[in-house]
């Protein structure tokens, strides 16, 4: 069985919380980026598809990380502008 809490939370201080977040999350982005020489997803997810890139293993575990880092992002971009 579990319990939920309520925490209260300055608006400000939830703000720095997402804002980090967010940080780390670009970060984690832009280190397979920079680990396969590209800075657009859509064009990273087309070669890892299509074979272009080699290492099929590898690429394919950092194409559905990429993805799954990618919808993390737009959530917290969509929570923080609430």
């Amino acid at each position: 069985m579990t319990t939920m809490t309520t925490v209260s939370i300055e608006k400000s201080e939830l703000l720095d919380l997402v804002n980090s977040e967010l940080k780390v999350l670009q970060d984690e982005i832009k280190e397979i980026f920079d680990k396969w020489h590209y800075d657009d997803i859509d064009a990273f997810l087309k070669d890892a598809k299509d074979g272009t890139i080699e290492d099929a293993e590898d690429v394919e575990d950092d194409a559905i990380c990429l993805r799954t880092l990618f919808i993390k992002r737009e959530r917290l971009f969509q929570q923080r502008v609430q």
